[in-house]
């Protein structure tokens, strides 16, 4: 019985380990569920698993949640806040199994802790490899636990590594759907608004990792993380655009063989595959109907049109914590595009502003990681009222 700790309970990805958890329930067990503000749907989770903990992000709402559950009858697990609780959930010696899935980095230290006791990872929790990457990695290695990728390119890529050894891997292929305008002209960029870039062509997401599909910067983000997860240099990670989202990632070989990582779009499979590695099991996902004729397409993707994408290759060759200023940057930029004070472009010139004028260090210590990023979001946002500023004078 693996005994599961799930930071991002209530997002998309914790909904859809919970239901790889309903359909396992003889093999899996919930210890703790951590959870932003969404206090409704944790304590309706909190009533179905029954962990022995849950964490909120704010102090305030631990009594709120705890209020929620008495006036419903449901038994109250030990409650707690902020970063500790989620540091507290994810290492203690209950629990066995780690998925983080929380948004941003609220999930890094409380991951990387779990790294250190060899704690078995489920990762889909981009910032902790983004920003913190070269400790994180560091601390695998020193620990020998086992962390694998739950985001689709990264899981497919995992599994294409099982056909071969990895020295004889020459080049590793993520794929991008291409977002909600791939087809439109770079001159209309400017005029697109946030209801548009929302729009998703293939997953149902949450809205900054949505804007970032949409900019290719996820897409940056998860080049960053495959360099860190399989050893790759930038240069041997390749992104082509393929619209129909079936094959997630592939690996090159030595030889010119080309293996393809195929299946459904349905985040249940690589979640799964995380939990049960090196086993496979069942999935309650959709299978391809082969006898169906299809069409794939594969493109290169435009720089020019989608500068975030290459700004992610420069920062991760820049090393340091530039990949850690990228990522706070972003976050900054997609929040205030959201409340349409830049425009869709503004994203990427306040990204590469702030990395601009931000230092690079080699941090040693997650601390340092962290105090990064609140610099970089200091300066993101800075440059995100300059610009907002400019706007309204023009």
């Amino acid at each position: 019985m693996q005994r599961i700790t799930l930071l991002g309970s209530t997002g998309s990805i914790g909904q859809s380990t919970l239901d790889v958890i309903r359909q396992n329930r003889d093999r899996y067990e919930v210890f703790a569920l951590v959870a932003g503000r969404n206090l409704d749907a944790l304590a309706l989770q909190i009533k179905e698993f029954s962990p022995q903990f849950a964490a909120v992000a704010r102090d305030q709402d631990v009594d709120i949640l705890a209020r929620k559950l008495s006036e419903a009858g449901i038994r109250k697990p030990e409650l707690g806040a902020g970063n500790t609780a989620y540091v507290d959930a994810a290492t203690a010696a209950d629990s066995d199994t780690l998925v983080s899935a929380i948004v941003g980095v609220a999930g890094l230290d409380a991951t990387y802790q779990a790294v250190r006791l060899r704690k078995r990872i489920g990762l889909a929790n981009k910032e902790t490899l983004v920003a913190g990457g070269s400790l994180v990695m560091k601390a695998v290695q020193e620990s020998g636990t086992e962390l694998i990728p739950i985001d689709s390119e990264h899981n497919g890529a995992h599994q294409c590594l099982r056909a071969g050894n990895r020295t004889d891997a020459t080049k590793l292929i993520l794929t991008a759907s291409g977002g909600p305008f791939r087809n439109t002209p770079k001159e209309n960029l400017a005029n697109v608004s946030p209801e548009e870039a929302l729009k998703h062509p293939t997953w149902k997401m949450g809205p900054r990792i949505t804007i970032d599909s949409a900019t290719l910067m996820n897409k940056g983000f998860e080049v960053i993380e495959a360099c860190w997860l399989f050893g790759f240099p930038p240069s041997q990670v390749e992104v082509v655009v393929h619209p129909q989202s079936t094959v997630h990632a592939m690996v090159e070989y030595n030889d010119g063989s080309v293996i393809a990582q195929v299946c459904a779009t349905d985040m249940r499979m690589p979640i799964q595959y995380a939990l049960t590695w090196p086993e496979r099991w069942s999935a309650p996902v959709p299978r391809l109907d082969w006898s169906q004729a299809r069409t794939w397409e594969f493109h290169p993707p435009d720089l020019d049109k989608f500068p975030l994408l290459r700004l992610a290759y420069a920062a991760q060759d820049a090393g340091g914590t530039a990949t850690c200023t990228l990522n706070a940057a972003d976050e900054v930029a997609v929040e205030s595009f959201l409340r349409n004070e830049i425009t869709f472009p503004g994203i990427a010139e306040v990204v590469e502003e702030t990395l601009q004028r931000v230092p690079s260090i080699d941090a040693s210590s997650i601390e340092q990681v962290l105090d990064k990023d609140r610099e970089s979001r200091r300066m993101a946002a800075l440059v995100t009222r300059e610009r907002a500023g400019a706007r309204v004078l023009a």
